[in-house]
């Protein structure tokens, strides 16, 4: 058994957390042999639920969990993590417009940012699942200067999957024939879902998705719109947004982090932009990329047709806005 590492995940009483620390806790992330210390954030209303948590993280039994420490104080949730988890975020509330939801959630991600700076490993792995996801995750790696840019990333896998759902069911395979699925972008209603450069297993043999599906209008229609709106969709059905898929996303997309993929094989994540595929510098921007050692790289030369272009642009607009409003709260604090 390995030295435990340390692993943050904030919002921890509230429902994405409720899956996600299952998971996390009996080896789906690090690996089955990798022991855990637990660090549990959340807001002083919310630690009479959190000691439910604890409760039941201990009614678990799980051999690789050494110890859980729950906390209403950044300093001790960050302090020697290895990976973190920013699940809690202000959520849109009715009546809300995007600006005021991004200003409430500059100050969380700020204080985060700052408490990741001051007590984290500077080889720390941070993971925005709250929403405004990719800006968040620019807002705290703005507040953390000393690790890293690449250590931040927003997650767009859920939006991966989702995708990767779709075209599989559209098929009638398993979804483990579907493979490189791309989400670009925001993950908002913006988000390009592309099934262009991916592949499917029939019977036996590669195919494009293009080839198998053969239906252009298909692509760039329903099944976009499909994955663009699903979230609104589960709301809808559930009268509650996404938890259990978005636990099982954030489990994959830091699994893929530390494992790495598999050769021939790409992942969606938001990741600062370097201007790759003509999108601009410096915004968090969901790109295909492969993981090697712990480090992502942006897989480049994949085919961007006209339709894809537009789309591209579209979601890179609404990032850059975001950013503009985000970083004047940052200057005005």
């Amino acid at each position: 058994m390995s030295e435990p590492i340390r692993v943050v995940v904030t919002g921890a009483a509230g429902q994405i957390a409720y899956s996600l620390l299952y998971m996390i806790a009996k080896g789906d992330v690090f690996g089955p042999n990798q022991r855990l210390i637990l660090h549990l954030l959340d807001i002083p209303p919310m630690m009479g639920v959190l000691e439910g948590v604890v409760m039941e993280l201990a009614d678990c039994a799980l051999p690789l969990l050494a110890s859980v420490i729950p906390t209403t104080d950044p300093a001790v949730a960050f302090k020697d993590v290895a990976s973190a988890f920013l699940v809690g975020a202000m959520p849109r509330k009715q009546g809300m417009e995007r600006k005021d939801l991004l200003s409430a959630n500059v100050k969380i991600f700020k204080v985060q940012g700052e408490a990741l700076n001051n007590y984290a490993r500077k080889d720390v792995k941070v993971l925005v699942v709250g929403n405004p996801a990719n800006t968040n995750a620019l807002v705290c790696s703005h507040y953390a200067p000393s690790i890293p840019k690449e250590n931040f990333s927003a997650m767009t896998r859920l939006d991966q999957n989702r995708a990767q759902a779709q075209v599989a069911a559209r098929l009638g395979v398993g979804i483990a024939h579907v493979k490189n699925v791309i989400i670009w972008g925001n993950h908002s209603s913006t988000q390009y879902p592309d099934a262009k450069n991916a592949s499917v297993e029939l019977n036996g043999a590669q195919k494009s998705v293009v080839d198998a599906v053969a239906n252009n209008d298909y692509l760039n229609g329903e099944f976009v719109e499909t994955v663009q709106k699903r979230g609104a969709s589960v709301i809808a059905a559930r009268k509650m947004s996404s938890a259990m898929s978005a636990a099982k996303a954030a489990s994959d997309h830091m699994r893929d982090w530390f494992a790495g993929t598999k050769d021939g094989q790409y992942v969606s994540m938001g990741v600062v932009s370097d201007g790759s595929y003509g999108t601009p510098k410096d915004i968090v921007f969901s790109f295909p990329v492969h993981i090697q050692n712990g480090q992502w790289k942006i897989v480049q030369g994949l085919a961007v047709d006209d339709f894809a272009r537009g789309k591209l642009d579209a979601t890179a607009k609404e990032l850059l806005e975001e950013k503009e409003e985000a970083m004047s709260v940052c200057a005005s604090d």
